[in-house]
């Protein structure tokens, strides 16, 4: 973000301009301490989340059997996010970052420790489809915020830099944690992977304690603002507005229908077709992290080189043909490594929408635009995890993922005809 370095921030722990002139890009990322304190806690925070990752739908699995109401419950979750990211971002623009984000993380800590509580006393599904939908909210909410504060940490010119390294720790984070967790899973039940991952939440919000965030220009929160609904017609207007975000969200838009349900029907497909326990349901997530650690950390390099046509366009391709042979791949070892190519190519066409998302909206809209972003792009993905993870159950995982992987290809194909193509370098 494009904040005012030359002056002491406005947020609780503002800064005075740093030594190097005031910009917090001039120094390398390893030497910048509040940037340091936020990836600590990023990645904490995911180490835990990769717990309930895999844990919320071995719960499901485990009482039901059916897919179906994992991918059902996938889709609760994807739908409180979409009506959650319709305001995120106005929220956002509204209030102090700093206090926002610990309270997000404060409240999921909570609600994800009230599931291990209740389940001393038996399996309450119902219970969660309350909590997921809440949790998801909060998490928009959390997530629109991080996104409007990385720029402030690091500067404009390592915004790919900085989001590759977050996003590598935490895949690094979520190789262990999914390990971990189908450890821990078969051990002592996934309700105990849940609390691991309400405690992680407690620790990220410690942290964020610690950081100094930097003042915003002008006056963003003296309550200058319209509606929510008008700050939301202010973000789709930008992205209407820019050639390539227009696109981008199209294409993301039937990406994420498509790919939402991804997790589930990898579980599925190792427990129920292959008939593989806990533990190797973890192992396999945690193999695919290290494709996402992969994928982040060469991303800004391939960027570079390439432009970010290609590496996004590239990126998306690569994703469909590893999705079409999961379903069709019978060894563990092939459906781990397929997931870890998933993976990171969807990590590195991740970091390239948003690092090109935060680069070119003024800062005093970041926050409306990512929310009006991902309202857009996650509008159908619940109905479509409910719809693959229904087929599965009904006609297999092997012509479901097919089907898919297919159509992610036509999306790669379909962005060599729009403007996202010709997207510069850097």
């Amino acid at each position: 973000m494009t904040y005012e370095a030359a002056r002491r921030g406005d947020e609780p722990g503002g800064t005075a301009p740093e030594a190097d002139g005031g910009l917090p890009g001039a120094r390398p990322l390893w030497r910048q301490r509040d940037f340091g304190v936020f990836w600590v806690a990023q990645t904490l925070s995911v180490l835990g989340d990769s717990f309930a990752l895999i844990a919320l739908p071995l719960l499901v699995l485990e009482a039901t059997g059916s897919v179906a109401r994992m991918g059902l419950l996938t889709a609760v979750g994807g739908a409180a996010a979409v009506v959650a990211a319709v305001f995120a971002g106005a929220v956002v623009d509204r209030v102090d970052r700093r206090r926002l984000l610990i309270a997000c993380d404060l409240v999921r800590m909570a609600l994800y420790g009230v599931i291990p509580l209740v389940w001393l006393f038996g399996p309450q599904i119902w219970l969660l489809y309350a909590v997921l939908p809440l949790c998801e909210a909060v998490g928009m909410l959390f997530a629109v915020g991080y996104v409007t504060v990385v720029r402030g940490l690091v500067g404009t010119e390592r915004l790919t830099e900085a989001n590759g390294r977050l996003n590598a720790t935490a895949a690094a984070a979520g190789v262990l944690g999914p390990l971990c967790a189908g450890l821990v899973a078969a051990w002592s039940g996934p309700a105990a992977a849940v609390g691991v991952d309400a405690a992680s939440f407690g620790v990220s919000a410690v942290c964020l304690c610690f950081v100094r965030f930097r003042s915003r220009p002008g006056d963003e929160r003296t309550g200058k603002h319209a509606g929510l609904w008008q700050d939301l017609r202010t973000g789709v207007a930008f992205l209407r507005g820019h050639p390539v975000l227009r696109s981008l969200t199209a294409l993301l838009f039937g990406f994420s229908f498509l790919t939402l349900g991804l997790n589930d029907l990898v579980i599925y497909h190792l427990k129920h077709d292959l008939g593989h326990d806990d533990g190797t349901v973890g192992t396999v997530m945690a193999v695919g992290a290290l494709g996402t650690i992969t994928g982040a950390l060469l991303v800004a390099r391939i960027r570079r080189r390439l432009g970010f046509g290609p590496t996004w366009t590239g990126s998306v391709a690569v994703c469909g043909l590893a999705f079409a042979g999961l379903g069709w791949a019978r060894d563990v070892p092939v459906v781990a490594a397929l997931s870890a190519a998933f993976l990171a190519c969807a990590g590195m066409a991740g970091t390239c929408s948003m690092s090109l998302r935060q680069e070119v909206t003024p800062e005093h809209l970041l926050g409306r635009v990512t929310s009006a972003f991902w309202t857009l792009q996650y509008a159908a993905a619940p109905i479509g995890a409910a719809v693959m993870t229904w087929a599965a159950e009904h006609r297999g995982t092997a012509p479901v993922s097919l089907a898919a992987g297919a159509c992610c290809v036509l999306i790669a194909v379909a962005a060599l005809f729009t403007p996202v193509r010709k997207a510069g370098r850097g």
